[in-house]
């Protein structure tokens, strides 16, 4: 009775996740499809024509700039972490809470430090700078955390027989254990990159709202999560805001559409090798 019990209950939140989610897609789709135009994609803003544009090509900086400043530092802490400091040592311990301490922090908590830190403390002002800066400090615990878990599933014998065969530790880290979590590592960077593309608190504090192509690192500029509430907030442009979400939809849905893909080859290709 229990297990029927059990049963009934996890496919009837099954059933209430993928109900709540194509609501809410198909709701996006259906008020905001009729409202796409060609002057949406104007290379120029003007509020006649609002164009989304400008804020597509500010989210795939801010994207870029995250990522080189968050993910070399993320992955080399994870492998620090995993291949040089014991498992159980204090360090470890007092990262592990950390990191999930920080990933518990509101999004806007981090603008108002983004703010007082990057924009006042360090006259950076409104910029793709001090934007990108913040971004990486948000996601940093998160990069860390999934490079941390991929690293830990590679087998163990992996490791020993590498070394065993003659090569260094560094040798190995970089030629079998990183290409061996890589599809992990993926995972965790696409999930990141999505955040970055969502996120709008912690960047109206420290990217801004011009709706412009930033002319520089030290330029303001709006992403397409900013760009949408923007519209939506004055009132004026609630359908243009509804056609901003539906790319900002497909964008989404491209970056998962892609990491399956990419996961999929990268873990066929790390099966071919160990079968080989």
């Amino acid at each position: 009775m229990k297990q029927k019990l059990l049963r009934l209950y996890s496919r009837l939140s099954i059933f209430v996740v993928m109900a709540a989610s194509l609501f809410l897609i198909f709701y996006i789709l259906i008020n905001g499809i009729p409202y796409l135009k060609p002057s949406l994609f104007s290379l120029t803003y003007t509020s006649e024509n609002v164009s989304m544009l400008p804020a597509i090509i500010t989210t795939i900086y801010i994207v870029l700039m995250t990522l080189t400043i968050a993910l070399p530092i993320g992955v080399a802490t994870a492998i620090y972490l995993v291949e040089y400091a014991a498992r159980d040592s204090r360090l470890a311990k007092i990262m592990k809470i950390s990191t999930e301490a920080l990933s518990g922090i509101p999004s806007i908590i981090y603008g108002l430090f983004g703010f007082l830190f990057f924009v006042t403390a360090l006259s950076f002002s409104y910029s793709m700078v001090a934007g990108a800066l913040t971004l990486a400090i948000m996601i940093l615990p998160f990069i860390i955390r999934t490079t941390q878990e991929a690293l830990i599933d590679v087998p163990d014998s992996y490791r020993e027989a590498a070394l065993g065969l003659g090569s260094s530790k560094l040798y190995m880290i970089f030629k079998v254990v990183l290409p061996s979590a890589s599809a992990g590592i993926l995972s965790g960077i696409i999930l990141s990159i999505g955040r970055i593309v969502g996120e709008s608190a912690a960047l109206i504090y420290t990217l801004g709202t011009v709706a412009k192509i930033p002319d520089g690192l030290f330029s303001s500029g709006r992403t397409l999560s900013i760009h949408m509430w923007a519209l939506s907030s004055e009132g004026f442009n609630t359908n243009e805001a509804y056609a901003t979400a539906v790319i900002l939809l497909v964008l989404v849905f491209a970056m998962n559409g892609a990491s399956m893909l990419i996961t999929k080859k990268l873990m066929k290709g790390n099966n071919n090798e160990t079968t080989n």
